[in-house]
């Protein structure tokens, strides 16, 4: 019986974040709409289009190859088990044991390698733009995010997200200057791995600007819905990890009652929108930058996971 109900309880959690991620990503749209003053498209937008893409015919490029095929589903996968490993509303779930940053960040790499394999193949000019500029910011942000879970690992003894947790909604984790860099430096990476303003902008078609939509230009059908939800997923997954890392207030211990479990749900449907909320109110005070200064955007993440480890160290010498 114990098996069964965790089975049952990380099956919810997998099937949370898959159904929350169009719902959030339409809660951003339409927030950002209304700070615009339009009335912007309703919050089941994403729904419809997805299904709308479901439906479409898969049309083809005579030079696509198998892998062109097969790299929707490989992100997707990846994407979604990424997703899955951030607690939301409990920890020591089943799997929580392979929960842990740096296999979150290895998916995610994983993903993104794939993704820009897909923009190569077919072999045109706006594919081959938006692979180059994924993989040049990718490799500035893995190595900010690797510092930032260099810094957590050494503040909580763990890369381990329950146990980490569990660590940032105890007393002793106090207020540290080291935390709130890394808090920071997160964010700025979220932001970038996510394609969202000033990086990247999601909305646009601009051969001079776009990066992550100039990859899947060739995709249609079912196989462009698969990458617009794993786009969704990987928005929802960076929002969750600030939520489960920074406000872990409301995840429930393994072995929480129902009515416990149910209060996590609703605690971090709350933090969904809280986040949704202030990245909408991001977006629209602010433009995006030019492609060739998202070098300096990163550094300031790599620079704050940096100092943030020296802090750490330089604290625990008093």
């Amino acid at each position: 019986m114990v098996l069964i109900r965790d089975l049952l309880i990380q099956g919810a959690q997998m099937f949370l974040v898959l159904l929350a991620a169009p719902l959030f990503t339409g809660f951003v749209r339409k927030v950002k709409a209304r700070l615009l003053r339009r009335q912007g498209p309703p919050l089941i937008q994403p729904y419809l289009d997805l299904v709308r893409l479901t439906r479409k015919e898969v049309v083809l490029a005579e030079s696509a190859s198998w892998l062109f095929r097969v790299i929707p589903y490989l992100v997707f996968a990846a994407t979604w088990i990424a997703a899955s490993l951030v607690p939301t509303f409990r920890t020591g779930l089943l799997f929580s044991w392979s929960a842990d940053l740096i296999a979150i960040i290895a998916l995610l790499g994983s993903g993104r390698f794939f993704l820009a394999l897909g923009g190569l193949d077919v072999g045109t000019s706006f594919g081959g733009i938006g692979s180059s500029r994924e993989v040049m910011i990718a490799s500035l942000a893995e190595p900010a995010m690797l510092m930032i879970v260099f810094t957590l690992a050494l503040i909580a003894g763990s890369t381990q997200l329950s146990t980490v947790a569990q660590f940032m909604a105890s007393p002793q984790v106090g207020l540290r200057a080291s935390l709130a860099l890394t808090f920071v430096g997160l964010v700025l990476v979220a932001i970038a791995e996510s394609s969202r303003i000033p990086v990247d902008n999601p909305a646009t078609h601009l051969e001079l600007t776009m990066v992550h939509e100039a990859m899947v230009l060739e995709y249609s059908g079912r196989h462009l819905a698969l990458i617009e939800l794993s786009s969704a997923l990987k928005l929802i997954l960076y929002v969750s990890l600030l939520a489960c890392l920074f406000a872990p207030w409301g995840i429930e211990a393994a072995g929480a009652a129902p009515p416990a479990l149910a209060i996590g749900v609703a605690t971090y449907i709350a933090k969904l929108a809280v986040g949704g909320f202030l990245l909408a109110v991001f977006e629209t005070s602010i433009a995006k930058m030019r492609v060739f200064r998202v070098a300096e955007f990163l550094g300031v993440a790599l620079m704050l996971g940096f100092l943030a480890t020296l802090l750490r160290f330089v604290s625990e010498s008093f």
